[in-house]
């Protein structure tokens, strides 16, 4: 991208805010994919391309330590178990079921591995909040769906960067699955993102108490954002585990702390401009980069896997609600339901999917099929979550 490129796609994103204040219907995201699939028909804009390292290295630290440090940790302390649940294990078996799935119907259309199928679940298995959890918010009294939705997307983001890794390895270089060096893998890569993200965020959250400048307390969050994320990748374990718990610590620290609205105002003033900037340039990027993918696939089996994956979404949520006795004290099917919806693919999905693609270059077929559902996902979801939302909330 050049420079131009940058300034007309930050104007586009500036009058789609602008105009779709209330995003209920049409959620800002929407509006920006679908105005890039457009744009990519125009000269200007044909051959710009977002790769994988573009999403993880610039735009992944700052939106993952946004939605870390503006998380409410009563939220966070409420729904744990929930969340930590649906974003590790429930991952897993989310992946499990989606992968066996695709695997049985999508040989009726293409012909498609076991471990290729697996990919794919892995591939849409993160969720993506962003787009939905404020209509969440707007449109019920209760918080709770929101709450976990938001907060299990920030732990199945570095849980499916593990999954997706090993089964990618699998898929390369034909190997056989092991349980034990896959358990022995994810534990590694992820204590030691939460380690990382500990002691990093613990003492950049007590260096902010010591100045009143806020210039100086927004630089420190920017090291605290992005100091994390690298320092993990470099040693190996996961970044975007390290970046979420820097940015919950920090959140938890100004909790304890008297000056905790002076603190916010500060770093509001400065991530609350940054993040619809970066919406702005990756939604837009998603939309023209999808188009070379949306017009050579096998529609039916793209909305066959969309609603394989909302199946298996809920039949892990919903049997894990109904099993356990606390959460199905709190959680209904119909909250369920609503989780299910709200889980969208998105950021996360499409940088797994980009490193697919610089990997397997010659596995056009399966990145198309992928993205395409990836994209419906993000339309129809995000589209639909305002009308469920209160329809089941007039039945509560």
């Amino acid at each position: 991208m050049i420079t131009h490129q940058i300034l007309l796609l930050l104007l586009a994103g500036y009058i789609v805010f602008s105009i779709d204040k209330k995003q209920n219907y049409f959620p800002v995201p929407v509006v920006l994919v679908l105005l890039g699939i457009i744009l990519s028909f125009v000269p200007i804009f044909q051959g710009i391309t977002i790769t994988k390292e573009i999403i993880f290295n610039v735009f992944l630290p700052a939106l993952l330590f946004i939605s870390s440090y503006s998380f409410s940790v009563q939220a966070l302390k409420k729904n744990k178990w929930l969340i930590g649940g649906m974003g590790t294990v429930g991952l897993m078996f989310t992946v499990a079921i989606l992968g066996l799935s695709i695997y049985a119907v999508g040989n009726l259309f293409i012909n498609l591995s076991l471990i290729g199928s697996l990919l794919i679940a892995g591939i849409l298995s993160p969720t993506d909040p962003v787009s939905v959890v404020s209509i969440l918010k707007n449109s019920t009294s209760d918080e709770k769906v929101a709450d976990v939705v938001e907060g299990e997307s920030l732990l199945n983001d570095g849980t499916s960067i593990v999954v997706f890794t090993v089964l990618l390895e699998m898929y390369l270089h034909d190997q056989s699955f092991s349980v034990t060096s896959f358990i022995t893998e994810f534990l590694f890569v992820s204590l030691g993102g939460v380690f990382i993200g500990i002691i990093f965020g613990w003492l950049l959250s007590k260096a902010i108490h010591y100045t009143n400048h806020r210039q100086y307390q927004v630089m420190l969050s920017i090291i605290i954002a992005y100091g994390s994320f690298y320092l993990g990748e470099l040693l190996g374990v996961s970044g975007v585990l390290a970046t979420v718990t820097s940015g919950l610590l920090l959140s938890y620290e100004f909790g304890k702390h008297r000056q905790e609205e002076q603190f916010r105002d500060s770093l509001d003033g400065f991530w609350t401009i940054v993040e619809p900037t970066i919406l702005s340039i990756i939604f837009l990027l998603i939309g023209i980069q999808s188009a070379n993918y949306l017009f050579d696939v096998p529609w039916a089996l793209v909305v066959i896997i969309f609603i394989l994956s909302l199946v298996s979404r809920f039949i892990v949520l919903a049997t894990s609600t109904m099993v356990i006795p606390r959460w199905r004290q709190r959680f209904t099917l119909g909250d369920s339901g609503m989780i299910t919806w709200a889980g969208i693919k998105g950021t996360m999905s499409v940088a797994l999917l980009l490193g697919l693609e610089a990997e397997a270059s010659n596995d056009h077929l399966l990145v198309s099929l992928t993205f395409s559902v990836i994209v419906l996902s993000l339309i129809i979801q995000s589209i639909g979550v305002y009308p469920l939302t209160r329809r089941l909330s007039k039945e509560h």
